[in-house]
Formats: C-alpha cells, structure tokens, sequence
C-alpha cells in the first residue's frame, strides 16, 4: 500500500493548502456557518451550481470511457450518475425557493467548465486530477462547516451543509482521492507534476466560484 507521504494527493493537498485556507475564510463560507449569507448570494451559486454540474458529470462519464482500467471506469460512471440523482434532488429543492428562468452561466462557471472540457485532450490521469477539487474540497468544506455551525437546526443552509457533510459523500470522496493515487503511481513522473498542477488550478477556480457568487458576477460587456 501506498505510503500516504508519498502519494500523489498528499503532494496535491500541500500545494493547494493556502487556497483551502482561503476558501474557509471567504465571507460566503463564514456566512454559511453562522446562517447569515444573503438569500441572493446563495442562489446565484445554487444557479451557477447547476449549471457547472452540467458539464462536470459529462467530464466524469468521458474519463469513464478513457480508462483502460474496467473497476476505474465502473467507478468514475457510477460518481457522475450518483452524483446526477445527489445533486438534481438538492438544487431542485434549494431553487424552488427562488429559482430564475434562462440563466446565464458567470464568467467563472464558463471558466470553470471550459477548463474541465479542455482536459479531454490531456492524458487521463491529468482529466481525473482535474475533477477531483469538486469531490475533495467540497467535502472538507461541508464537514468545515458543519463543525463550526453552532445552530444548525435553524440555519437556512442546512440542507446544503447536511449533503456535503454526510458520511457518504466522504466515502465517495476518498475513494476518488484513492482512484487518482493509483493512477499517478502507475504514470510518469512529468504527467504527476501534471496533474498536481491541474489540480491546483482547479482549486483555485473554487475558490472563485464562491468569489463570484458572493460578488454576483455578471459579464461586463
């Protein structure tokens, strides 16, 4: 077994350390925690959200058709059509209660999407690094938040806390985290600096992502 010092993710993690840090002290998190983020803040990410998903579950269904691997493809299509049930069941009930028509993705949602996209044409170990923020931070953020909410039954974001905080969610995490360790022992030293590279620029698009709804972003021209 891999040590943990050694593995990819370890090398992952510490890279992108400061931008974990600066994601936990955003103002949308910290007004996650407390209850008090604006109503309109928290459903233009839930908007943005949807529509990122969107595209993400494709990037995980065409990882599943790359790897050579038959338990890693099972898997990767087993993350994007859970996920799809997860995630539909949640934003349906988040947005019912303020939901738009015709949305337009944000500059970072676009971003954010095009870059996942773009991974196509990189070797599959560097397109899985690249998802993998999605599963990772989300899951240390929720159980961040979960943490440090002192009145969560009356908190208005609970649900969304509850999702990214639940066991589950972490089992699906880790095993995630476990399929990229595998598939970057087996690879060359220069597609591992890749994919640590992907993924630090894919975490610094989350931090972002919460950026841009906590600034309710819109195109400029």
């Amino acid at each position: 077994m891999t040590d943990i010092l050694t593995s990819w993710s370890f090398e992952a993690w510490q890279a992108t350390t400061g931008i974990y840090e600066k994601i936990i002290t955003h103002p949308f998190v910290t007004g996650m925690i407390d209850g008090t983020l604006p109503r309109d803040r928290f459903i233009f990410y839930i908007e943005q959200d949807s529509l990122y998903l969107q595209r993400y579950f494709k990037v995980l269904a065409h990882i599943a058709s790359r790897v050579d691997n038959a338990s890693h493809a099972a898997a990767f299509m087993n993350f994007a059509t859970d996920g799809i049930a997860v995630e539909e069941a949640l934003h349906e009930s988040l947005l019912a209660q303020g939901a738009r028509s015709n949305v337009e993705k944000s500059p970072t949602c676009t971003l954010y999407t095009s870059t996942l996209l773009a991974q196509c044409l990189e070797p599959v170990e560097v397109e899985a690094a690249a998802v993998l923020p999605c599963f990772w931070i989300y899951q240390r953020v929720g159980e961040y938040i979960f943490s440090k909410a002192k009145n969560l039954e009356t908190n208005p974001y609970r649900e969304w806390i509850q999702t990214y905080a639940d066991e589950r969610f972490a089992r699906s995490t880790q095993f995630a985290i476990s399929l990229c360790n595998e598939m970057a022992a087996k690879t060359t030293p220069a597609i591992r600096h890749r994919m640590t590279d992907i993924y630090t620029l894919c975490s610094r698009l989350e931090w972002m992502f919460w950026d841009s709804a906590w600034n309710l972003e819109h195109w400029k021209i």
